[in-house]
């Protein structure tokens, strides 16, 4: 045996399994209990609007020496090739401007460690980004550059576009985005909040000439945020602010979406995808939105539900049964109001038993709510996700975008952890039987036909 063998063997004949260390002679070892969780608290902040409308929201975060930025500009459209134009006006809208071409958009971002980018779905146009502290003036001034200035060139959008194309006939081979698809044109119908994703066929047909007359009539300051964080002063970052973007202005408010109707309890919608493998389901219910005081409520009663890897429906149709890999509930924030989505795929032979175990389960949170041990688990999990999600600059700039576009703001932020920790059992027990009963639900099924007579079985399911 050579001396790396014989030290081996020693080594493994001093090992102890983790089942040896958790023990004593006593019996187990006891787990230490869990530390306070604390919120954030002294955030130094200014929120205000800008004399061009625009709501911006500056917070002092000297972890790193960085800034995060998130623009968020109300971005709606009922004409049926808004969300095509949407799209290629995204894509092309860091990709030149008077002042700068696509590279030297990006060399003057990257000579201060920042970068940029924009989405767009059917509320808004965003625009991200980070940057070293000291470059801030830098991440500013091509931003204000770009909502000023941008020019849509030619090329860049034929580039652009025919990327999109692409990718929007491979993404709509997919069946999560068949799924999304469905379910959206079943709870709203022809609402433009549904246009998601453009058709590619949509897409091909833009022109430039399409997308600068987009930019100028709907890039606008008034009704919009820009939330910042990081390492400066919050009144000196707003000042600073103001002075870069000076120059976009318009009198005009930009454009919300209509409100979304409320989503009523009632049959699941079969939709065909004939020989598919997996099927997928998805149920929604309508839910409140962060401001109505059973809110916290409702979210730890979403956890036990779903929303998290040892929820009561994991535990069912995964764990114990093996249907499926993935199943989770979420509350969605929409433009007027929440909805509660249930989701789950499966393997096709086991559709209507999954269907029946989700029912089961929607209906058994109200009838036998969850115990303390579950409220525990899920306020810990819930106030320990917040924390950890504001920890950083990123996660706390991106967490108030979506608050502020609310109406929301730090203080709410700040609050929630203390909120979750004085919800009851009862309080809980309540939000269950009152949202989570499965007559408040409609939904779809996608699937391969040979399952729906089994699904029809078991009642509420109508074929498309």
């Amino acid at each position: 045996m050579t001396d790396i063998d014989a030290a081996a063997e020693t080594s493994r004949a001093g090992y102890r399994t983790a089942a040896e260390i958790g023990h004593t002679e006593l019996g187990p070892r006891p787990l230490p209990p869990l530390a306070e969780q604390r919120a954030a608290t002294g955030l130094s902040s200014v929120d205000t609007v800008l004399d061009n409308g625009l709501r911006v929201v500056a917070v002092h975060a000297p972890t790193v020496p960085m800034v995060e930025l998130r623009l968020r500009i109300p971005f709606a459209g009922t004409d049926p090739l808004h969300a095509a134009r949407a799209e290629v006006l995204a894509a092309t809208l860091l990709t030149g401007t008077d002042r700068r071409d696509r590279v030297a958009v990006d060399t003057d971002l990257a000579l201060v460690g920042g970068e940029l980018d924009a989405g767009v779905d059917p509320e808004r146009l965003g625009i991200s980004g980070n940057a070293l502290a000291s470059g801030f003036d830098t991440l500013l001034d091509v931003l204000a550059d770009a909502l000023t200035g941008a020019v849509h060139r030619d090329d860049e959008v034929g580039r652009e576009r025919a990327r999109l194309v692409e990718r929007i006939a491979v993404a709509r081979s997919q069946p999560s985005v068949i799924a999304r698809e469905a379910l959206q044109r079943h709870r709203y119908g022809d609402h433009p909040y549904t246009r998601e994703m453009p058709e590619a066929s949509d897409v091909a047909t833009v022109t430039a000439e399409e997308v600068r007359a987009l930019h100028a009539a709907g890039v606008l300051p008034r009704g919009s945020v820009l939330v910042l964080v990081g390492d400066i002063a919050p009144d000196d970052a707003v000042t600073r602010i103001g002075r870069a973007l000076s120059a976009w202005t318009d009198d005009r408010e930009a454009v919300r979406l209509p409100d979304l109707p409320e989503i009523t309890g009632g049959d699941l919608l079969f939709v065909p995808r004939p020989g598919a493998v997996q099927s997928q389901l998805r149920l929604t219910g309508q839910a409140i939105t962060r401001t109505d005081p059973k809110y916290p409520a409702l979210q730890l009663a979403n956890l036990a539900f779903g929303g998290f890897f040892s929820s009561r429906l994991v535990e069912n149709i995964r764990e114990d049964k093996g249907y499926t890999y993935h199943a989770r509930s979420s509350v969605e924030f929409t433009p007027s109001g929440a909805t509660l989505l249930v989701e789950s795929d499966t393997a096709s032979e086991v559709t209507a038993p999954a269907l029946l175990e989700m029912r089961y389960e929607l209906a058994r949170l109200g009838v036998v709510p969850p115990t303390e041990s579950e409220v525990d688990t899920v306020r810990q999990y819930a106030i320990g996700s917040l924390l950890i999600s504001t920890a950083s600059q990123t996660g706390l700039a991106s967490q108030l975008a979506a608050l502020v576009s609310m109406g929301l703001g730090v203080e709410w932020l700040v609050e929630h952890p203390g909120r979750l920790a004085a919800v009851t059992a009862d309080e809980i027990a309540e939000a269950a039987l009152e949202f989570f009963a499965p007559t408040r639900y409609t939904g779809v099924v996608v699937g391969d036909a040979a399952q729906l007579r089994l699904l029809r079985s078991l009642g509420g399911v109508v074929s498309a």
